[in-house]
């Protein structure tokens, strides 16, 4: 006799669907009350000038949620880490976009902004564009642009106020095209962001990888899925000025022997579909992209800032190492130091330079009268508020 017991069911499928509806609605109901605490907490920090970040009490937090999670309810302690992180991550910038618009009150009256970004509707700069002021709660006007140096151009002559440019990929190094144009632009760094780049291959219908003829792409995305490529045999690359114009270049075409690396959600926009996910040399691969403008931005001194800087140091031995040991006497921490070529200079080398520290904060400005006194050139690129929020740490059992 067929057993029964273990298929017997307290409500039907339609009654667990409509509690689970319910209990969705009653968490979107918590969370937007949580985002309202955390903007309370941004006021009374207001006046109290304390840090955004309390390390100690998310910790303290985060240990008693998994204590309560596994005791009281059964859930699994990675679980809840993820959830929360992503949770206090979203605190951390809803906090960090309050006191910042304190700080510059012409940015928080105008809800509309016009952004430039590489490439169109679609694109991986197109995607870090609306993240970035959906956090903002600024609308957009999207103008695209057909290379790095218009974004920087399109900005610079007031047709935008923002441009997005990527910088520097995991997977694939440097964006050196962006650096060299760092090296001539009036404009300044205001902001930053890091997306996760998830590559794929879409085409127009389903077809088998030995079918595809040419592949479209940008040549950045090229180099971050180059061990997926080496293994299709008899593939024409082609190269685009982004990864959507490679999309839509496939569906112009509209023939079953092209596809293009895209983003999944971004090829649904060409009416692409995906045929072959997950096929980066890195699992983890994340561009970070730096956000420009014509003026640079007030930094709350209770918000984690970063400090972006250009130098030329002189061709004697140790004179960088020199440069390096004065911002190690002041304890600050460099994240990122890339050497480019500076053009009509043969054999000379200009520095960028990425800081954890607040431009106006006193170790930072002695570190830059020291520098001043030792470089050739120096340039304060930016000081922007840190966006990339280092999850809480936690011993999990």
């Amino acid at each position: 006799m067929r057993n029964t017991r273990m298929t017997d069911q307290k409500y039907s499928l339609e009654e667990i669907r409509l509690r689970l509806n319910e209990l969705d609605d009653q968490l979107l109901q918590l969370l937007s009350e949580r985002r309202e605490m955390s903007i309370e907490v941004a006021k009374s920090k207001v006046q109290t000038s304390k840090p955004v970040r309390d390390a100690d009490r998310e910790q303290q937090l985060l240990v008693k949620l998994i204590n309560n999670g596994q005791d009281k309810y059964q859930l699994d302690a990675q679980y809840i880490t993820k959830l929360f992180h992503t949770i206090i991550e979203d605190s951390v910038l809803l906090q960090q976009s309050y006191l910042q618009n304190l700080a510059n009150p012409e940015l928080s009256r105008k809800p509309l902004a016009r952004v430039a970004f590489l490439g169109s509707k679609g694109s991986y700069s197109h995607l870090a564009s609306r993240e970035y002021f959906s956090r903002k709660n600024t609308e957009l006007i999207e103008l695209n642009c057909e290379h790095f140096k218009q974004v920087a151009n399109t900005v610079e002559s007031g047709h935008a106020d923002f441009g997005v440019l990527p910088i520097e990929n995991t997977s694939s190094g440097s964006i050196n095209e962006v650096y060299d144009l760092l090296q001539h632009t009036t404009l300044y760094i205001v902001g930053e962001l890091t997306l996760p780049i998830e590559h794929c291959l879409v085409a127009n219908s389903e077809l088998r990888l030995e079918e595809i003829k040419t592949l479209y792409s940008h040549p950045q995305p090229h180099a971050q899925c180059s061990e997926f490529l080496s293994k299709l045999d008899g593939v024409k690359l082609e190269s685009c000025a982004s990864t959507a114009d490679a999309m839509r270049k496939v569906k112009e075409l509209n023939r079953n022997d092209v596809a293009a690396i895209g983003n999944a959600s971004s090829g649904k926009l060409y009416g692409l579909q995906p045929i072959q996910d997950n096929i980066a040399n890195q699992t983890e691969n994340h561009t970070r992209f730096i956000v420009v403008a014509r003026k640079p931005v007030e930094v709350s001194a209770q918000i984690p800032a970063k400090t972006t800087l250009i130098m030329s140091t002189s061709q004697e031995a140790g004179s960088l190492v020199e440069t390096l040991l004065i911002l190690q006497r002041y304890g600050i921490n460099m994240t990122k130091l890339e050497s480019r070529p500076i053009m009509g200079n043969p054999w000379e080398e200009m520095f960028y330079v990425d800081l954890e520290a607040h431009l106006d904060s006193e170790p930072m400005q002695q570190a830059l009268s020291e520098l001043t006194k030792i470089t050739k050139h120096l340039k304060v690129l930016g000081c922007y508020p840190s966006e990339n929020v280092k999850p809480t740490q936690v011993k999990l059992q």
